[in-house]
């Protein structure tokens, strides 16, 4: 479980996030939405501790995220940020290891191993586990880069805008396979998103935010109404729902 409780953050004297209070109950897939400023991006820095927490609490599983050693945090929880940067003469194989590096410090074992094979396989990087970082499309790195952090092996992964640069198909077979692990192996996702449908169609649970503050957390079907929706991000849209799952339709 993740328990936040009176998180608030500054940077110099801008407020960028007020009073947040969230409980995340273990296992499933938990959407982070809002327009652009809205504190999506800190909050999942505060839980990782990328950032210091200035203000409240944060556990994970009981652990104090401010005060747990960083070697037994990275055990727990893993994250994707939305500004990942890497060494473009790496081969994606070696990107993907560098996921096992709190398990052995750098020193893959043979079980170390299968689980990069795995994570290579789970999302479509086998063929390219040998290609360097830099031959690759900027969808086929975002891959990688998830696959790094899922590799970590933790139980809570966050993973902060993961459908960058990708195309139609790549995104929904990202999103089943976060899907599958959350189902599959009890896994905790955090993912913030900016496409409400795919937030509708794979989430149990959606976080809206704007202006730093939680405004609404409610299951998709109870979130993504004309009403909320305006709320969050200031103008009308008109929701449909098809299978018994709300669908946006914000262009029209």
């Amino acid at each position: 479980m993740i328990r936040i409780e009176n998180v608030s953050l500054r940077i110099r004297a801008t407020p960028i996030l007020r009073d947040i209070n969230l409980t995340i109950p273990k296992g499933g897939v938990v959407a982070l939405i809002g327009p652009n400023g809205a504190g999506k991006s800190s909050l999942l820095s505060l839980i990782a501790r990328l950032r210091p927490l200035q203000q409240g609490t944060i556990h994970i599983d009981g652990l104090p995220v401010d005060r747990t050693p960083g070697p037994e945090l990275a055990r727990v929880v893993a994250i994707l940020r939305q500004d990942s940067t890497v060494a473009s003469r790496l081969k994606v194989r070696e990107l993907v290891g560098f996921g096992r590096f709190p398990h052995g410090r750098g020193r893959l074992t043979a079980a170390d191993l299968e689980i990069v094979d795995q994570a290579l396989a789970r999302f479509d990087l086998t063929d390219l586990a040998d290609r360097f970082l830099e031959t690759l499309s900027g969808g086929q790195r975002q891959r990688a880069l998830v696959a790094m952090a899922f590799a970590q092996d933790t139980d809570y992964l966050l993973l902060d805008e993961p459908l960058n640069n990708l195309d139609m198909h790549h995104a929904r077979e990202l999103m089943r396979s976060l899907r599958a692990i959350a189902d599959t192996r009890a896994r905790t996702m955090v993912i913030v998103l900016h496409d409400v449908n795919q937030a509708s169609a794979y989430a149990d649970r959606i976080v809206a935010m704007q202006n730093g503050r939680i405004i609404a957390d409610a299951a998709p079907l109870d979130l993504l109404t004309p009403d909320t929706l305006e709320t969050v991000f200031g103008f009308r849209m008109r929701v449909e729902i098809i299978a018994g799952k709300p669908f946006v339709l914000h262009h029209l």
